[in-house]
């Protein structure tokens, strides 16, 4: 009896006697996918929260003045700028408008232009010399920072524009970051020489740089384990991986790259500091603009060592990765439109 039900039903959805059921109605679209810009924007919106209050109370139908002057300082060095990069701010602001009523829009966009000033000194791009083959691009960073999550969608800009990549798994202390790099290598296509956990890093990216050269692989992306900077072991073993890998080409690492956690604020100077020291960083990634992060340090930075930034990230997708761009960081910063 029931199997002739079943039949009954099935030839009646066929013929049209009986529809089949209609998605839900309260079932959620798809929601779409953010442009760079608006991300970007999302992504500093703590600092430029921050900035825009401040401005606003300060400068709705009031005059200029010394006070005023040293009350925006004040907020912008507690939004990372730097104090530098206050000091500037403020004087041009100040230039030819004391005891003058200047609009809080017209403040952002001195505030806009300043920054962008500071930044377009070291928004390059990162450039691989096809000469140097393999050119080797070594990742460094602390705990947490997604180097190894940057390492893949390097790996994933690199193949697009049609060259041949080789991923390392230089950090052999956490097996998560060995099977992560072996994930990310079969997104993109590249190969991975990884070691059992615990294996000497310095050799293998030794093996590593002597398996791509033979291969004629065009970009070895090397990873090392997160470490802290103040510990001085590790930070010496970082060291030992820049020695062993000049044993086989006296020119590598040709870059080494700094991936800053955009959450850390006024911590990431003493990163660049020892970084650069143990690594020779040459230059910056800054992940996790996520609306938590304190952009504003990029600033600082660019103030005090003047090292390249060549990406930003604002997520955990593949295309959450671009180029760096002074303009378009500045006018986020300072909560305004494209």
């Amino acid at each position: 009896m029931s199997e002739e039900r079943e039949k009954r039903g099935l030839l009646s959805r066929l013929f049209g006697g009986e529809k089949a059921p209609a998605p839900a109605a309260d079932a959620p679209a798809p929601a779409p996918k953010l442009s760079w810009w608006r991300r970007l924007r999302e992504g500093l919106s703590r600092t430029s929260s921050t900035i825009g209050a401040g401005v606003t109370a300060l400068f709705t139908k009031r005059k200029l003045d010394a006070a005023t002057l040293e009350d925006l300082e004040d907020i912008l060095v507690q939004a990372d700028l730097g104090v530098a990069a206050a000091t500037r701010i403020t004087q041009a602001i100040g230039e030819g408008r004391f005891d003058k009523e200047i609009a809080p829009e017209e403040v952002k966009a001195i505030l806009a232009a300043e920054v962008e000033k500071a930044l377009l000194p070291v928004a390059k791009p990162l450039v691989v010399d096809s000469a140097a083959r393999p050119f080797v691009i070594l990742m460094v960073g602390v705990n947490g920072a997604g180097k190894t999550t940057t390492i893949g969608k390097l790996a994933s800009k690199f193949r697009a524009q049609g060259k041949s990549v080789m991923l390392a798994a230089g950090d052999t202390f956490r097996a998560a970051a060995i099977e992560q790099l072996k994930v990310w290598g079969e997104r993109t296509g590249s190969p991975v020489l990884a070691g059992a956990q615990g294996a000497d890093a310095a050799g293998l990216a030794f093996d590593a740089l002597e398996k791509a050269r033979a291969e004629g692989v065009d970009v070895l992306l090397v990873d090392t384990a997160g470490r802290l900077q103040n510990k001085t072991g590790l930070m010496a073993e970082l060291e030992k991986i820049v020695r062993v890998i000049r044993k086989v080409d006296p020119t590598a690492p040709h870059a080494a790259l700094l991936v800053l956690d955009a959450t850390v604020g006024q911590n990431a100077l003493s990163q660049v500091e020892l970084f650069r020291q143990s690594a020779g960083v040459t230059g910056l990634v800054m992940t996790k603009l996520d609306g938590t992060a304190r952009g504003g340090i990029l600033v600082a930075l660019a103030d005090k060592f003047g090292l390249p930034v060549h990406f930003i990230g604002v997520g955990e997708g593949v295309d959450d990765l671009e180029p760096f761009e002074a303009r378009d960081f500045a006018r986020a910063i300072a909560g305004l439109d494209e």
